[in-house]
Protein backbone atom coordinates (compact mmCIF):
# COMPACT_ATOMS: atom_id res chain seq x y z
CA UNK A 1 0.00 0.00 0.00
CA UNK A 2 2.71 2.64 -0.02
CA UNK A 3 2.06 3.29 -3.52
CA UNK A 4 -1.60 4.82 -2.67
CA UNK A 5 -3.53 6.13 0.10
CA UNK A 6 -5.93 4.16 2.29
CA UNK A 7 -8.52 5.44 1.65
CA UNK A 8 -8.20 4.94 -2.03
CA UNK A 9 -7.73 1.45 -1.55
CA UNK A 10 -10.65 1.29 -0.24
CA UNK A 11 -12.22 3.42 -2.75
CA UNK A 12 -11.09 1.01 -5.43
CA UNK A 13 -11.73 -2.18 -3.30
CA UNK A 14 -15.24 -0.91 -2.98
CA UNK A 15 -15.81 -0.51 -6.89
CA UNK A 16 -14.99 -4.26 -7.26
CA UNK A 17 -16.67 -5.60 -4.78
CA UNK A 18 -20.01 -3.64 -6.12
CA UNK A 19 -18.95 -4.55 -10.03
CA UNK A 20 -18.98 -8.40 -8.15
CA UNK A 21 -22.44 -8.14 -6.62
CA UNK A 22 -23.44 -6.34 -10.47
CA UNK A 23 -21.96 -9.21 -12.10
CA UNK A 24 -23.46 -11.88 -9.64
CA UNK A 25 -27.45 -10.91 -10.60
CA UNK A 26 -26.74 -11.81 -13.79
CA UNK A 27 -24.71 -14.49 -14.42
CA UNK A 28 -26.16 -17.48 -14.60
CA UNK A 29 -25.85 -20.98 -11.91
CA UNK A 30 -23.17 -22.57 -13.89
CA UNK A 31 -20.87 -20.14 -13.90
CA UNK A 32 -20.37 -19.18 -10.26
CA UNK A 33 -18.51 -20.54 -7.60
CA UNK A 34 -19.10 -23.60 -6.39
CA UNK A 35 -18.88 -22.24 -2.56
CA UNK A 36 -21.88 -20.72 -3.37
CA UNK A 37 -24.05 -23.97 -4.46
CA UNK A 38 -23.50 -23.23 -8.17
CA UNK A 39 -21.28 -24.96 -10.90
CA UNK A 40 -17.76 -23.20 -12.35
CA UNK A 41 -17.94 -22.65 -16.26
CA UNK A 42 -15.24 -25.76 -16.27
CA UNK A 43 -17.93 -28.04 -14.45
CA UNK A 44 -20.27 -30.21 -16.02
CA UNK A 45 -23.76 -29.16 -16.68
CA UNK A 46 -27.03 -31.21 -15.33
CA UNK A 47 -29.13 -31.97 -18.08
CA UNK A 48 -32.56 -33.62 -18.36
CA UNK A 49 -33.55 -35.47 -21.61
CA UNK A 50 -37.23 -35.69 -21.96
CA UNK A 51 -38.18 -37.26 -25.39
CA UNK A 52 -35.61 -39.89 -25.78
CA UNK A 53 -36.41 -42.74 -27.95
CA UNK A 54 -35.62 -41.56 -31.35
CA UNK A 55 -33.71 -38.14 -32.29
CA UNK A 56 -33.67 -37.45 -28.47
CA UNK A 57 -31.10 -40.34 -28.05
CA UNK A 58 -28.56 -39.34 -30.71
CA UNK A 59 -28.92 -35.25 -28.99
CA UNK A 60 -28.02 -36.85 -25.85
CA UNK A 61 -25.38 -38.89 -26.90
CA UNK A 62 -23.93 -35.54 -28.35
CA UNK A 63 -24.17 -34.12 -25.32
CA UNK A 64 -22.37 -36.86 -23.04
CA UNK A 65 -19.43 -34.49 -21.27
CA UNK A 66 -22.30 -33.17 -19.23
CA UNK A 67 -24.00 -35.23 -16.54
CA UNK A 68 -27.16 -36.66 -17.77
CA UNK A 69 -29.41 -36.78 -14.82
CA UNK A 70 -32.80 -36.96 -15.88
CA UNK A 71 -34.67 -39.08 -18.63
CA UNK A 72 -38.17 -39.12 -19.79
CA UNK A 73 -40.41 -40.67 -22.61
CA UNK A 74 -43.94 -42.06 -22.64
CA UNK A 75 -43.07 -45.12 -24.13
CA UNK A 76 -40.34 -47.03 -22.66
CA UNK A 77 -40.26 -49.89 -24.60
CA UNK A 78 -39.25 -47.70 -27.61
CA UNK A 79 -36.62 -45.85 -25.14
CA UNK A 80 -35.55 -48.60 -23.19
CA UNK A 81 -32.06 -48.57 -25.35
CA UNK A 82 -31.21 -44.90 -24.09
CA UNK A 83 -32.45 -46.00 -20.30
CA UNK A 84 -30.13 -49.13 -20.18
CA UNK A 85 -27.29 -46.28 -21.99
CA UNK A 86 -27.60 -44.30 -19.13
CA UNK A 87 -28.29 -46.00 -15.80
CA UNK A 88 -27.41 -43.82 -13.51
CA UNK A 89 -29.91 -40.97 -14.39
CA UNK A 90 -33.60 -41.27 -12.79
CA UNK A 91 -36.65 -42.80 -15.61
CA UNK A 92 -39.95 -41.20 -15.70
CA UNK A 93 -42.91 -41.35 -18.42
CA UNK A 94 -44.18 -37.93 -17.60
CA UNK A 95 -42.31 -34.55 -17.67
CA UNK A 96 -44.54 -33.46 -15.22
CA UNK A 97 -43.34 -35.45 -12.38
CA UNK A 98 -39.67 -35.37 -13.97
CA UNK A 99 -40.01 -31.69 -13.48
CA UNK A 100 -41.28 -31.71 -10.24
CA UNK A 101 -38.76 -33.66 -8.55
CA UNK A 102 -35.58 -32.64 -10.48
CA UNK A 103 -36.21 -29.24 -11.98
CA UNK A 104 -34.42 -27.46 -9.43
CA UNK A 105 -30.89 -29.65 -9.56
CA UNK A 106 -30.99 -29.30 -13.05
CA UNK A 107 -29.09 -26.63 -15.53
CA UNK A 108 -31.05 -27.73 -18.80
CA UNK A 109 -33.31 -29.69 -20.95
CA UNK A 110 -33.24 -31.28 -24.13
CA UNK A 111 -36.38 -31.66 -25.62
CA UNK A 112 -37.25 -34.20 -28.49
CA UNK A 113 -40.87 -35.07 -27.89
CA UNK A 114 -43.28 -35.29 -30.70
CA UNK A 115 -43.80 -31.94 -31.66
CA UNK A 116 -47.16 -30.38 -30.06
CA UNK A 117 -45.44 -31.27 -26.65
CA UNK A 118 -42.23 -29.04 -27.29
CA UNK A 119 -43.43 -25.18 -26.63
CA UNK A 120 -44.93 -26.66 -23.42
CA UNK A 121 -42.29 -28.51 -22.14
CA UNK A 122 -39.37 -26.14 -23.04
CA UNK A 123 -41.66 -22.91 -21.74
CA UNK A 124 -41.62 -23.89 -18.36
CA UNK A 125 -38.04 -25.25 -18.13
CA UNK A 126 -37.36 -21.36 -19.03
CA UNK A 127 -39.58 -19.95 -16.93
CA UNK A 128 -37.81 -21.58 -14.25
CA UNK A 129 -33.95 -20.37 -15.41
CA UNK A 130 -33.17 -22.90 -17.01
CA UNK A 131 -31.05 -23.26 -20.59
CA UNK A 132 -33.13 -25.04 -23.68
CA UNK A 133 -32.57 -27.39 -26.54
CA UNK A 134 -35.40 -28.14 -28.60
CA UNK A 135 -35.78 -30.77 -31.72
CA UNK A 136 -37.32 -29.03 -34.82
CA UNK A 137 -39.87 -28.10 -35.51
CA UNK A 138 -39.37 -26.00 -32.81
CA UNK A 139 -42.85 -25.61 -31.87
CA UNK A 140 -46.67 -27.01 -33.72
CA UNK A 141 -47.84 -23.51 -34.09
CA UNK A 142 -46.85 -19.53 -34.53
CA UNK A 143 -47.61 -18.43 -31.29
CA UNK A 144 -45.59 -21.14 -29.53
CA UNK A 145 -42.76 -20.26 -31.44
CA UNK A 146 -42.97 -16.37 -30.51
CA UNK A 147 -43.36 -17.36 -26.98
CA UNK A 148 -40.27 -19.56 -26.97
CA UNK A 149 -38.56 -16.84 -28.17
CA UNK A 150 -39.84 -13.96 -25.93
CA UNK A 151 -38.82 -16.22 -22.64
CA UNK A 152 -35.79 -17.15 -23.97
CA UNK A 153 -35.01 -13.40 -24.28
CA UNK A 154 -37.16 -12.50 -20.95
CA UNK A 155 -34.80 -15.34 -18.98
CA UNK A 156 -31.58 -14.56 -21.06
CA UNK A 157 -31.51 -18.70 -20.45
CA UNK A 158 -29.02 -20.38 -23.40
CA UNK A 159 -31.10 -22.05 -26.44
CA UNK A 160 -30.67 -24.09 -29.27
CA UNK A 161 -33.30 -25.66 -31.96
CA UNK A 162 -32.04 -28.91 -33.17
CA UNK A 163 -31.47 -27.90 -36.81
CA UNK A 164 -28.14 -29.53 -36.91
CA UNK A 165 -26.75 -28.57 -40.20
CA UNK A 166 -26.78 -24.82 -38.83
CA UNK A 167 -24.10 -25.23 -37.31
CA UNK A 168 -22.05 -27.15 -40.16
CA UNK A 169 -19.45 -25.59 -42.49
CA UNK A 170 -21.48 -26.23 -45.60
CA UNK A 171 -23.74 -23.78 -44.19
CA UNK A 172 -21.18 -21.21 -43.42
CA UNK A 173 -20.05 -21.63 -47.17
CA UNK A 174 -23.42 -20.88 -48.63
CA UNK A 175 -24.34 -17.95 -46.25
CA UNK A 176 -20.61 -16.62 -47.27
CA UNK A 177 -21.10 -16.67 -50.74
CA UNK A 178 -24.64 -15.04 -50.18
CA UNK A 179 -23.15 -12.28 -48.27
CA UNK A 180 -20.35 -11.80 -50.72
CA UNK A 181 -22.78 -11.27 -53.39
CA UNK A 182 -21.23 -14.45 -55.52
CA UNK A 183 -24.64 -14.88 -56.79
CA UNK A 184 -26.20 -11.34 -56.87
CA UNK A 185 -29.89 -10.70 -56.23
CA UNK A 186 -31.97 -13.21 -55.67
CA UNK A 187 -35.79 -13.22 -56.40
CA UNK A 188 -36.51 -17.14 -56.69
CA UNK A 189 -35.93 -19.69 -54.28
CA UNK A 190 -37.22 -23.12 -55.23
CA UNK A 191 -37.00 -26.40 -52.18
CA UNK A 192 -38.16 -29.45 -52.15
CA UNK A 193 -37.82 -32.43 -49.59
CA UNK A 194 -38.25 -36.26 -50.48
CA UNK A 195 -40.04 -36.75 -47.09
CA UNK A 196 -42.63 -37.74 -46.17
CA UNK A 197 -41.54 -40.95 -45.49
CA UNK A 198 -43.96 -41.89 -42.72
CA UNK A 199 -47.69 -42.17 -43.32
CA UNK A 200 -49.39 -39.39 -44.61
CA UNK A 201 -52.87 -38.31 -46.51
CA UNK A 202 -54.67 -41.47 -44.56
CA UNK A 203 -57.98 -41.41 -42.13
CA UNK A 204 -57.90 -41.63 -38.77
CA UNK A 205 -58.29 -45.39 -37.38
CA UNK A 206 -61.82 -46.16 -36.36
CA UNK A 207 -60.89 -48.95 -33.92
CA UNK A 208 -58.66 -48.01 -30.87
CA UNK A 209 -56.32 -50.42 -29.60
CA UNK A 210 -55.37 -51.59 -26.08
CA UNK A 211 -52.22 -48.98 -24.42
CA UNK A 212 -49.88 -51.14 -24.06
CA UNK A 213 -48.15 -51.51 -20.73
CA UNK A 214 -45.20 -49.76 -21.37
CA UNK A 215 -46.67 -46.52 -22.58
CA UNK A 216 -48.17 -43.80 -20.75
CA UNK A 217 -51.02 -42.52 -23.63
CA UNK A 218 -52.17 -39.42 -21.47
CA UNK A 219 -49.13 -37.75 -21.37
CA UNK A 220 -47.97 -38.30 -25.01
CA UNK A 221 -51.91 -37.16 -26.15
CA UNK A 222 -50.45 -33.79 -23.52
CA UNK A 223 -52.14 -30.91 -24.69
CA UNK A 224 -53.49 -31.89 -27.32
CA UNK A 225 -57.78 -32.99 -27.84
CA UNK A 226 -57.38 -36.84 -26.39
CA UNK A 227 -58.13 -39.51 -29.00
CA UNK A 228 -58.04 -43.59 -28.44
CA UNK A 229 -54.46 -45.19 -28.36
CA UNK A 230 -53.66 -46.48 -32.13
CA UNK A 231 -49.57 -47.70 -33.05
CA UNK A 232 -49.99 -46.13 -35.95
CA UNK A 233 -49.89 -42.63 -34.26
CA UNK A 234 -46.40 -43.23 -32.29
CA UNK A 235 -43.25 -43.72 -32.42
CA UNK A 236 -41.73 -41.65 -35.35
CA UNK A 237 -45.48 -41.43 -37.30
CA UNK A 238 -46.63 -38.69 -35.26
CA UNK A 239 -45.41 -36.25 -37.55
CA UNK A 240 -47.89 -36.79 -40.27
CA UNK A 241 -51.08 -36.13 -37.82
CA UNK A 242 -52.14 -32.36 -38.03
CA UNK A 243 -52.65 -33.01 -34.18
CA UNK A 244 -49.22 -34.16 -33.14
CA UNK A 245 -46.89 -33.09 -35.87
CA UNK A 246 -46.79 -31.05 -39.22
CA UNK A 247 -46.00 -32.78 -41.68
CA UNK A 248 -43.10 -32.92 -44.03
CA UNK A 249 -42.60 -28.86 -44.35
CA UNK A 250 -42.37 -28.46 -40.55
CA UNK A 251 -40.02 -31.78 -40.27
CA UNK A 252 -37.68 -30.90 -42.92
CA UNK A 253 -37.98 -27.35 -43.56
CA UNK A 254 -36.15 -26.12 -40.56
CA UNK A 255 -33.01 -27.70 -41.91
CA UNK A 256 -33.67 -27.12 -45.79
CA UNK A 257 -34.71 -23.12 -45.35
CA UNK A 258 -32.32 -22.22 -42.99
CA UNK A 259 -29.20 -21.16 -45.32
CA UNK A 260 -32.43 -18.66 -47.08
CA UNK A 261 -33.97 -17.40 -43.86
CA UNK A 262 -30.56 -16.45 -42.15
CA UNK A 263 -28.49 -15.64 -45.15
CA UNK A 264 -31.56 -13.23 -46.91
CA UNK A 265 -32.89 -11.62 -44.07
CA UNK A 266 -36.25 -13.10 -45.05
CA UNK A 267 -38.43 -12.16 -41.74
CA UNK A 268 -42.04 -12.39 -42.19
CA UNK A 269 -43.59 -13.22 -45.55
CA UNK A 270 -46.45 -10.68 -46.91
CA UNK A 271 -48.28 -13.16 -48.08
CA UNK A 272 -49.08 -16.85 -48.57
CA UNK A 273 -50.46 -19.66 -50.52
CA UNK A 274 -50.74 -23.14 -49.95
CA UNK A 275 -52.03 -26.92 -52.31
CA UNK A 276 -51.70 -30.33 -52.05
CA UNK A 277 -53.18 -33.50 -52.42
CA UNK A 278 -56.51 -34.80 -50.13
CA UNK A 279 -56.52 -32.42 -47.19
CA UNK A 280 -58.07 -34.43 -44.81
CA UNK A 281 -59.27 -33.68 -41.12
CA UNK A 282 -56.12 -35.60 -39.08
CA UNK A 283 -53.37 -36.30 -41.18
CA UNK A 284 -51.48 -34.10 -43.34
CA UNK A 285 -51.43 -34.47 -46.99
CA UNK A 286 -49.15 -37.00 -49.07
CA UNK A 287 -47.33 -33.79 -50.80
CA UNK A 288 -48.01 -30.02 -51.29
CA UNK A 289 -47.00 -27.10 -52.56
CA UNK A 290 -46.78 -23.95 -50.40
CA UNK A 291 -44.92 -20.41 -52.16
CA UNK A 292 -44.33 -17.58 -49.62
CA UNK A 293 -43.70 -13.60 -51.15
CA UNK A 294 -41.36 -11.80 -48.62
CA UNK A 295 -40.97 -7.88 -49.19
CA UNK A 296 -37.97 -6.16 -50.11
CA UNK A 297 -35.55 -5.89 -47.36
CA UNK A 298 -32.90 -3.82 -46.10
CA UNK A 299 -29.92 -4.20 -48.18
CA UNK A 300 -26.54 -5.76 -47.63
CA UNK A 301 -22.91 -3.94 -48.07
CA UNK A 302 -22.92 -6.34 -51.14
CA UNK A 303 -26.37 -8.11 -51.35
CA UNK A 304 -29.17 -6.17 -52.76
CA UNK A 305 -32.72 -7.70 -50.64
CA UNK A 306 -35.30 -7.31 -53.36
CA UNK A 307 -38.60 -9.15 -53.21
CA UNK A 308 -38.54 -12.21 -53.48
CA UNK A 309 -40.56 -15.80 -53.85
CA UNK A 310 -39.73 -19.05 -52.25
CA UNK A 311 -41.64 -22.75 -53.21
CA UNK A 312 -41.42 -25.44 -51.13
CA UNK A 313 -42.46 -28.94 -53.04
CA UNK A 314 -42.86 -32.22 -51.33
CA UNK A 315 -44.24 -35.87 -51.02
CA UNK A 316 -42.69 -36.60 -54.47
CA UNK A 317 -43.35 -32.88 -56.41
CA UNK A 318 -40.41 -31.17 -57.46
CA UNK A 319 -39.75 -27.49 -59.17
CA UNK A 320 -37.97 -26.92 -62.55
CA UNK A 321 -34.25 -27.73 -61.43
CA UNK A 322 -31.61 -26.01 -63.39
CA UNK A 323 -30.29 -28.58 -66.23
CA UNK A 324 -26.66 -27.16 -66.95
CA UNK A 325 -25.12 -28.46 -63.68
CA UNK A 326 -21.32 -28.88 -63.28
CA UNK A 327 -19.87 -31.78 -63.97
CA UNK A 328 -19.61 -34.58 -60.80
CA UNK A 329 -22.65 -32.55 -59.50
CA UNK A 330 -25.87 -33.77 -58.45
CA UNK A 331 -28.79 -33.35 -56.08
CA UNK A 332 -28.85 -34.05 -52.87
CA UNK A 333 -31.95 -36.70 -52.84
CA UNK A 334 -32.83 -35.72 -49.61
CA UNK A 335 -33.77 -32.51 -51.16
CA UNK A 336 -32.17 -29.33 -51.83
CA UNK A 337 -32.60 -25.36 -52.05
CA UNK A 338 -31.94 -23.81 -55.18
CA UNK A 339 -31.21 -20.18 -54.85
CA UNK A 340 -31.74 -18.34 -58.48
CA UNK A 341 -29.47 -14.99 -58.90
CA UNK A 342 -28.50 -12.16 -61.32
CA UNK A 343 -25.44 -13.85 -61.33
CA UNK A 344 -25.20 -17.07 -60.71
CA UNK A 345 -27.33 -20.19 -59.35
CA UNK A 346 -26.80 -21.98 -56.00
CA UNK A 347 -27.58 -25.89 -55.06
CA UNK A 348 -27.63 -26.28 -50.97
CA UNK A 349 -28.83 -29.48 -49.93
CA UNK A 350 -30.09 -30.72 -46.80
CA UNK A 351 -29.01 -29.65 -43.78
CA UNK A 352 -27.11 -26.90 -45.54
CA UNK A 353 -24.37 -29.57 -46.66
CA UNK A 354 -22.43 -29.37 -49.66
CA UNK A 355 -23.16 -26.38 -51.51
CA UNK A 356 -21.94 -25.83 -54.93
CA UNK A 357 -22.48 -22.87 -58.15
CA UNK A 358 -24.46 -24.12 -60.89
CA UNK A 359 -21.01 -22.43 -62.80
CA UNK A 360 -19.19 -24.60 -61.54
CA UNK A 361 -17.08 -21.61 -59.83
CA UNK A 362 -15.99 -22.37 -56.35
CA UNK A 363 -15.10 -18.54 -54.91
CA UNK A 364 -13.03 -18.22 -52.10
CA UNK A 365 -14.89 -15.30 -50.38
CA UNK A 366 -13.55 -14.00 -46.34
CA UNK A 367 -15.03 -15.73 -43.72
CA UNK A 368 -18.41 -13.59 -42.50
CA UNK A 369 -19.96 -16.05 -39.96
CA UNK A 370 -18.86 -17.58 -36.69
CA UNK A 371 -17.31 -21.10 -36.76
CA UNK A 372 -18.98 -23.46 -34.89
CA UNK A 373 -15.89 -25.69 -32.93
CA UNK A 374 -16.36 -29.21 -35.01
CA UNK A 375 -19.81 -28.22 -36.00
CA UNK A 376 -20.58 -29.60 -33.23
CA UNK A 377 -24.66 -28.54 -32.90
CA UNK A 378 -25.38 -29.72 -29.46
CA UNK A 379 -21.88 -29.01 -27.80
CA UNK A 380 -22.63 -25.23 -29.77
CA UNK A 381 -25.00 -25.14 -27.13
CA UNK A 382 -23.48 -26.36 -24.12
CA UNK A 383 -21.16 -23.76 -24.59
CA UNK A 384 -23.65 -20.97 -24.24
CA UNK A 385 -25.02 -22.58 -21.35
CA UNK A 386 -21.74 -21.81 -19.55
CA UNK A 387 -21.07 -17.99 -20.65
CA UNK A 388 -23.00 -15.41 -18.98
CA UNK A 389 -25.66 -13.72 -20.19
CA UNK A 390 -23.96 -10.44 -20.72
CA UNK A 391 -20.64 -12.18 -23.03
CA UNK A 392 -22.55 -15.12 -24.31
CA UNK A 393 -22.35 -15.87 -27.95
CA UNK A 394 -25.62 -17.18 -29.03
CA UNK A 395 -25.70 -20.52 -30.04
CA UNK A 396 -25.89 -21.55 -34.73
CA UNK A 397 -30.08 -21.69 -34.17
CA UNK A 398 -30.48 -19.65 -30.96
CA UNK A 399 -33.81 -19.22 -30.56
CA UNK A 400 -34.16 -15.33 -31.47
CA UNK A 401 -33.19 -16.74 -35.30
CA UNK A 402 -34.82 -20.48 -34.80
CA UNK A 403 -38.27 -18.62 -33.42
CA UNK A 404 -38.76 -16.40 -36.97
CA UNK A 405 -37.51 -19.10 -38.85
CA UNK A 406 -40.22 -21.88 -37.45
CA UNK A 407 -42.66 -18.77 -37.52
CA UNK A 408 -42.60 -18.63 -40.89
CA UNK A 409 -42.73 -22.42 -41.62
CA UNK A 410 -45.73 -23.52 -39.98
CA UNK A 411 -47.56 -20.10 -41.07
CA UNK A 412 -47.25 -21.92 -44.00
CA UNK A 413 -48.44 -25.31 -42.57
CA UNK A 414 -51.49 -23.14 -41.37
CA UNK A 415 -52.08 -21.57 -44.69
CA UNK A 416 -52.12 -25.39 -46.61
CA UNK A 417 -54.88 -26.14 -44.06
CA UNK A 418 -56.74 -22.94 -45.69
CA UNK A 419 -56.08 -23.84 -49.13
CA UNK A 420 -60.29 -24.55 -49.42
CA UNK A 421 -60.65 -20.39 -49.47
CA UNK A 422 -58.88 -20.15 -52.98
CA UNK A 423 -56.66 -17.33 -52.23
CA UNK A 424 -53.42 -15.50 -51.08
CA UNK A 425 -53.46 -15.18 -47.67
CA UNK A 426 -51.96 -12.03 -46.44
CA UNK A 427 -49.91 -12.16 -43.39
CA UNK A 428 -49.40 -9.69 -40.63
CA UNK A 429 -45.88 -11.36 -38.44
CA UNK A 430 -46.00 -8.67 -36.23
CA UNK A 431 -50.04 -9.57 -34.57
CA UNK A 432 -49.59 -13.38 -36.33
CA UNK A 433 -52.94 -13.17 -38.14
CA UNK A 434 -54.44 -13.35 -41.47
CA UNK A 435 -55.53 -10.51 -42.67
CA UNK A 436 -57.72 -11.00 -46.01
CA UNK A 437 -60.12 -14.16 -45.13
CA UNK A 438 -63.48 -12.92 -45.92
CA UNK A 439 -65.80 -12.26 -42.69
CA UNK A 440 -68.04 -14.83 -43.90
CA UNK A 441 -65.75 -17.47 -44.90
CA UNK A 442 -66.43 -21.03 -44.07
CA UNK A 443 -64.15 -24.22 -44.47
CA UNK A 444 -64.30 -27.66 -43.78
CA UNK A 445 -62.05 -31.25 -44.81
CA UNK A 446 -62.26 -34.65 -45.38
CA UNK A 447 -62.93 -37.12 -42.03
CA UNK A 448 -62.62 -40.05 -44.92
CA UNK A 449 -62.43 -40.49 -48.01
CA UNK A 450 -64.23 -43.94 -49.53
CA UNK A 451 -63.94 -45.17 -53.47
CA UNK A 452 -65.77 -48.02 -54.71
CA UNK A 453 -66.53 -49.66 -58.27
CA UNK A 454 -69.94 -50.66 -58.84
CA UNK A 455 -71.23 -52.01 -61.77
CA UNK A 456 -67.88 -50.99 -63.50
CA UNK A 457 -68.50 -47.55 -62.82
CA UNK A 458 -66.56 -45.41 -59.79
CA UNK A 459 -67.95 -44.20 -56.84
CA UNK A 460 -67.41 -41.96 -53.85
CA UNK A 461 -68.63 -41.52 -50.77
CA UNK A 462 -66.55 -38.65 -48.46
CA UNK A 463 -67.30 -37.86 -45.09
CA UNK A 464 -66.95 -33.97 -44.20
CA UNK A 465 -66.51 -31.97 -41.17
CA UNK A 466 -69.43 -29.42 -40.60
CA UNK A 467 -68.44 -25.98 -41.89
CA UNK A 468 -66.58 -23.69 -39.31
CA UNK A 469 -66.09 -19.69 -39.67
CA UNK A 470 -62.72 -19.48 -41.58
CA UNK A 471 -61.37 -16.83 -39.40
CA UNK A 472 -61.83 -18.58 -35.88
CA UNK A 473 -60.59 -21.47 -37.53
CA UNK A 474 -57.36 -19.79 -38.81
CA UNK A 475 -56.56 -17.99 -35.32
CA UNK A 476 -56.79 -21.96 -34.11
CA UNK A 477 -54.17 -22.85 -36.39
CA UNK A 478 -51.93 -19.89 -35.27
CA UNK A 479 -52.18 -20.02 -31.48
CA UNK A 480 -53.76 -23.38 -30.00
CA UNK A 481 -56.06 -24.21 -27.34
CA UNK A 482 -55.00 -26.48 -24.99
CA UNK A 483 -56.40 -29.39 -23.60
CA UNK A 484 -57.82 -28.89 -20.08
CA UNK A 485 -54.99 -29.64 -17.48
CA UNK A 486 -52.55 -27.89 -19.90
CA UNK A 487 -51.90 -24.02 -19.58
CA UNK A 488 -50.62 -22.09 -22.22
CA UNK A 489 -48.59 -19.37 -21.24
CA UNK A 490 -49.43 -15.76 -22.32
CA UNK A 491 -46.12 -14.17 -24.12
CA UNK A 492 -44.10 -11.77 -21.71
Amino acid sequence: MSDISRREFLKRSGSAIAGMTLASSIVPNTVLGKKYGHKAPSDKLNILGIGIGGRGASDLRAMETENIIGLCDVDWKYAKHVFDRYPNAKKYNDYRKLYDEMLKEADAVMVATADHTHAIIAAEAMMAGKHAYVEKPMTLYVYESRLLAKLAEKYQVATQMGNQGASSAGTRKALNWLLNGEIGEVTRIDSFTNRPIWPQGIAAPKEPQPVPDTMNWDAFIGPAKFRPFHSIYTPWNFRGWWDFGSGALGDMANHILQVAFKGLNLGYPSEVIGSSTMLMTDACPSAQKITYRFPARPNLPNLAMPPLELNWYDGGLMPNLPIDMPEGKQFDPNGVTVFYGTKDTMVVGTYGYNPFLVSGRNPQVPERCRIVKDDNHQQDWIRACKESPATRVKSASDFSEAGPLNEMIVMGVAAVRLQSLNQWLKWDGENMKFTNIPATAKVRTIIEDKFNIVDGHPTFDRTYTEPVDANEYAARLIKPVYREGYKLPELP
